[in-house]
């Protein structure tokens, strides 16, 4: 009997279907069967499905004679169900990577409950991924498995019936049926977790539910919506069969008016001729189902009063009202701004007519970002070495709390802000200057690049536009014709930055100035990064930070920390830096996964670990001056290489071990070859091409350059006499292995002197 039964309505999805159900036969927990119901498509839903039985025994094909809705097509695989538990997805959703070997591991730990309520994430028909609403609600602090009385609040989630699993026994005692006709999520969504008596919640995305642009049952108009009464009613019914029941039904009342409101208002849902008798109707069943008691939250009371009263005409002059008066504010809006950017360019052309001041320098990171990377290293060593220069970080209002206190805060787009481009002497950044900016004579303009270019870049980026996402190529290279100095760490960024990137700078190959603080570090220093980011004693630290991939439309890791960190066992902790994605589902620290991706300093994660997987990512070079292990990780090398280009096949001269699979990464950590002999001999190779000035100096050499035409002082140390700090691991080499305990569910910042890891800040650069 297999674990999971899973089972699949299709009907009009031959464009989606073959990834879904591939998506279930590619899970990493094979003990399942996948039953695809075919109800009655016209199109080739039945052939595929076919196929599918035939390639994998574990697909069992149901074809009903003629069209019966998502209903009875799921009750239909229910009939043939054979599994522990019961988990249904939609024809042209997907399950995510390992996601059941993820519910099987959570319905284990929670002693088999009867439903399981787990994330999901809406994939909208543009490519934009967004985490469902269930997000807080799915917290695995509190205590499980628990009732729905512990946790009323799962009501208020969308009933739906796709992300959740249910016990099979569970369903067949308590009768469970899906009702026909459209909505018919309600009518088993809220039974099921009323009479459940163990709920338990996995808060990790395992199902990309699809919101297709066309064709989508909840998204096309017709009269069929009219379904929705017919589904209240049997809930409805349901409660009155069962009187122990009877306390949710004020709850169930408030969901029913906010569902109803929700198909009025949507006006995709709704021909415009059965607006008004659809409304009639709800207002019925408002009277009909009142149930007294709760109160209405105060955004929904004008809703709740639209289904009560049948203000149909009122709410249309509301949200008439509504519109002309954002229509107002949107105009007065940018009027105002129009005058505010008309006030600030004249403002920056007085400040041009007025002197230069020797005595200023203007610094910013990453368009606006905290301070740190090479322009922070230089804006201390600048401070430092010149205390006549007055420094000045262009922040946004979110990162200002790391500027440090000898540095004055500029705002984007201030007035401020433009006085110091107008009147500075010097202009350092790592990105491209502001287009506005115009320079004046004298003005000496500094660009560090943000790290070794690995990656394509300038020029190059014209052959693979995949790769130069957002970047307009055109406007960097432009903005390469006003730099002064570009500052390089080696003879191969040198060579790279004249060729695609022109203009008539003068090179600094000095090192990186970012990397000095990992020479200048001490022990101590490393103990108490550690213990910020809540790393555990005696534990073995690995920094994961990939290469961001702008190619890539969907955000699926590359990578299962969690099932990483469960082969490596207890010693090991992984600190995820993954790249960032603003539309991607927000992943959960464990107690051996820290999420660190929010994190102001890199350079402060290199030194906290202990060794670092990555793939192509810039940092690797950068971390190569620690002489500390490196793993390369390319599971999609040619993909990569097509879509963004490499300088050169870095597995050819890796700084390390290198896995092309999760399984292969698995066993360099198991074996140790990730610290072997040979992963040293690689590392030392790679660390001579790319890390020659990286000495603990390079930020006071640049300085010295520009600011006095000092040419290549102080010295740069050779190689043999460089001593970079230790890692905690090379430290206490020797020692008894230590066993991770578990996490305090409040994380690091509940203890005593500790605070999270995205709020470290310039305190923790010593």
């Amino acid at each position: 009997m297999p674990r999971f039964s899973v089972i699949v309505p299709a009907y009009r999805v031959q464009a989606h279907l073959q990834e879904s159900l591939e998506s279930v036969l590619s899970q990493s927990y094979p003990d399942l069967e996948l039953i695809a119901v075919d109800d009655g498509s016209p199109d080739a839903c039945g052939a595929l499905i076919d196929e599918a039985a035939a390639r994998d025994p574990r697909v069992r094909a149901v074809h009903l004679p003629q069209n019966a809705g998502p209903g009875p097509a799921r009750n239909a695989g229910m009939e043939r169900a054979t599994g522990d538990y019961l988990v249904f997805l939609d024809g042209d959703d997907t399950l995510a990577p390992d996601a059941l070997l993820a519910l099987a591991g959570r319905l284990k730990e929670t002693d088999e409950p009867d439903v399981l309520v787990y994330g999901h994430a809406r994939t909208h028909w543009s490519g934009e991924t967004l985490r469902g609403p269930a997000a807080g609600q799915l917290t695995e602090c509190a205590p499980a498995p628990f009732r729905l009385a512990d946790r009323p609040a799962l009501l208020n989630l969308p009933p739906v019936a796709w992300d959740k699993a249910y016990r099979r026994d569970f369903v067949a005692r308590e009768g469970l049926r899906f009702p026909p006709g459209l909505h018919q999520d309600a009518p088993w969504t809220y039974p099921a977790l009323m009479t459940a008596e163990t709920i338990a919640t996995l808060d990790r995305v395992c199902v990309r539910h699809r919101q297709r642009r066309v064709g989508g049952l909840s998204r096309t108009a017709g009269e069929r919506h009219f379904d929705v009464f017919d589904q209240y009613d049997r809930l409805f019914a349901f409660l009155d069969e069962r009187p122990g029941l009877a306390h949710w039904r004020p709850v169930l009342f408030r969901r029913m008016v906010d569902h109803l409101a929700a198909v009025y208002t949507r006006r995709e849902a709704l021909p415009r001729g059965a607006r008004g008798p659809f409304l009639r109707r709800a207002r019925a069943h408002y009277r009909r189902h009142r149930t007294p008691g709760g109160s209405v939250p105060a955004g929904a009371r004008v809703r709740h009063a639209l289904i009560r009263r049948g203000l149909r005409r009122t709410y249309g002059a509301l949200r008439l009202a509504s519109a002309l008066w954002r229509g107002t504010a949107r105009r007065a809006g940018g009027l105002l701004r129009a005058l505010r950017r008309a006030g600030l360019r004249l403002h920056y052309r007085v400040q041009r007519l007025l002197p230069l001041r020797t005595d200023r320098a203007v610094f910013s990171s990453r368009d606006g970002h905290g301070h740190g990377g090479d322009p922070g290293a230089l804006e201390s060593a600048v401070r430092s070495l010149a205390p006549h220069v007055r420094t000045a970080w262009v922040s946004r209002p979110e990162h200002l709390h790391t500027v440090p206190p000898g540095a004055r805060r500029l705002g984007p787009g201030t007035a401020a802000y433009w006085t110091a481009l107008a009147r500075s002497a010097y202009l350092v950044s790592d990105t491209a200057f502001d287009p506005r900016l115009v320079k004046r004579e004298g003005q000496v303009l500094v660009q560090t690049r943000q790290g070794t270019p690995l990656t394509h870049t300038g020029l190059d980026l014209r052959e693979r536009p995949a790769a130069a996402g957002e970047a307009d190529v055109a406007e960097l290279l432009r903005d390469a014709g006003r730099w002064d100095y570009v500052v390089s760490a080696d003879r191969h960024s040198t060579l790279t930055f004249e060729r695609t990137l022109p203009g008539p700078y003068q090179v600094l190959e000095y090192g990186r100035p970012r990397t000095d603080r990992l020479y200048t570090a001490t022990g101590a220093d490393v103990a108490r990064l550690r213990e910020s980011l809540g790393v555990p004693d005696g534990a073995v630290a690995i920094l994961y930070a990939p290469a961001d991939r702008p190619y890539r439309r969907t955000p699926a890791p590359l990578l299962d920390l969690e099932r990483l960190a469960r082969r490596l066992g207890p010693r090991f902790v992984l600190l995820d830096r993954s790249p960032a994605r603003h539309d991607a589902p927000p992943l959960a620290s464990s107690g051996r996964v820290l999420d660190v991706s929010g994190h102001p300093c890199v350079e402060s994660l290199c030194l906290a670990s202990d060794a670092l997987v990555t793939d192509y990512a810039s940092l690797m070079t950068d971390y190569a001056g620690l002489d500390r292990p490196i793993v390369l990780h390319v599971p999609d090398q040619e993909a990569f290489e097509a879509a963004c280009g490499t300088y050169g096949d870095l597995c050819a001269f890796p700084p390390g071990a290198v896995a092309r699979s999760a399984d292969e990464l698995a066993d360099i950590f198991a074996t140790g070859h990730w610290r072997g002999s040979r992963s040293d001999e690689l590392r030392a190779a790679f660390r001579a091409r790319f890390c020659p000035h990286d000495d603990g100096h390079a930020a006071e050499r640049v300085a010295r350059r520009v600011l006095f035409g000092e040419a290549g002082l102080p010295v740069v140390v050779p190689p043999p006499e460089r001593r970079p700090v230790p890692s905690a691991a090379a430290a206490r080499a020797g020692s008894p292995p230590v066993v991770v305990p578990p996490r305090d569910p409040a994380g690091p910042a509940s203890a005593p002197g500790r605070r999270p890891a995205a709020l470290l800040t310039a305190a923790d650069r010593g």
